[in-house]
């Protein structure tokens, strides 16, 4: 497959008045042409930090890239002047935001916003920009396209605010679209058109996408591969099927079964004890070994490295050294495992995510 982006090494830091925040710490992945690639963890972990350092939208004043490359069509990101950064932002790389409300300017029509986009970074005229405009609120789904273009954004629900959006995103074609958590302020039903609508858009355009999310709910249903974060660091990555189905990470088998599932009987779901580490002073070794109940004492002291599990997994744990014990995953992560060819626990068979 054709490698779209390449994050190599990338650290970056916020300088607060109460010090340096070590945000990002050694993020390492790669986007391929046409894929969607989910970055999934807790609050605070990094998933919206990353993507907004591709992007360049980090305060100037206080982030600062301490280390590493991003690299896109053969440049670094992170050297470039924001003038060049203008001339990608919108139109090779887009985002959609979490909250619709704030990503639309309340004083505006919805017309004016996506054709601004297009006036910018295609070659077309107003007429010609403003039938585009119309023909993409088609594609999203939105009714009366023609009248709509003339309407404010409060005069539109959640769902087809969001509509907009993702409309003003893929005004001129990305190559990679960014989505900052697009389904969280709505419900479950518009959560459900909303990713169906992206699913169908990216086969359109052909376009690559970096969903950010907590909900691994949502993973399941749009991602070809999974990166886990937690501490500013991705700590497991693979297919989709290699994260639900056969996780290596004791982080991953939290948040896991901290998830129901149709499976899931009586009992209560499972909850991660403790909170994210201060990435003001970071742990000198695994970032979730206070939390987690599989550390082992070289957790504490030392920073484990990318094991691999097959070539496209790859899990920073200790418990896959050769010397280390092996341990028991929790009963619900098991019974993944059991469906999974390849797991020491494989019975055959399908469970349901």
């Amino acid at each position: 497959m054709e490698k779209i982006l390449e994050v190599k090494d990338l650290e970056l830091s916020f300088n607060t008045f109460a010090g340096e925040v070590k945000a990002i710490r050694g993020v390492n992945f790669d986007l391929y042409k046409g894929e969607t690639l989910a970055i999934v963890g807790e609050s605070g972990s990094g998933k919206s930090v990353t993507t907004k350092s591709i992007m360049r939208l980090l305060p100037e004043n206080s982030a600062e890239f301490k280390s590493g490359e991003i690299l896109f069509d053969g440049r670094d990101l992170t050297k470039l002047k924001d003038k060049e950064m203008q001339k990608i932002r919108g139109k090779d790389i887009s985002m959609i935001f979490q909250d619709p409300m704030t990503s639309l300017n309340p004083t505006m029509k919805i017309g004016t916003q996506i054709i601004e986009p297009l006036l910018k970074h295609q070659k077309v005229g107003k007429a010609e920009a403003k039938r585009i405009a119309v023909d993409l609120l088609r594609m999203v789904g939105m009714p009366n396209p023609e009248q709509r273009m003339k309407q404010y954004p409060h005069q539109f629900s959640g769902g087809q605010r969001q509509r907009i959006v993702i409309a003003v995103a893929l005004a001129c074609n990305p190559k990679i679209l960014i989505a900052d958590e697009p389904t969280t302020a709505l419900d479950v039903t518009i959560q459900a058109q909303i990713l169906e609508l992206m699913k169908d858009l990216q086969k359109k355009i052909d376009t690559s996408i970096i969903f950010i999310t907590h909900d691994l709910g949502v993973v399941a249903n749009i991602a070809d591969r999974v990166a886990v974060m937690y501490g500013g660091k991705i700590v497991e990555i693979g297919t989709v099927d290699e994260i639900f189905y056969n996780p290596q990470h004791p982080y991953t088998w939290g948040l896991l079964s901290s998830m129901p599932s149709v499976d899931t009987a009586d009992e209560k779901l499972y909850a991660i004890p403790g909170t994210p580490p201060d990435l003001l002073s970071p742990p000198k070794g695994d970032a979730f070994a206070l939390r987690s109940d599989y550390a082992l004492q070289i957790d504490l002291e030392e920073s484990p490295p990318f094991f691999k599990v097959s070539d496209t997994h790859y899990a920073a744990t200790w418990l896959l050294h050769p010397d280390a014990p092996q341990v028991e995953p929790p009963t619900m992560i098991i019974e993944r495992m059991k469906s999974y060819p390849g797991s020491r626990y494989y019975e055959g068979g399908k469970v349901n995510v």
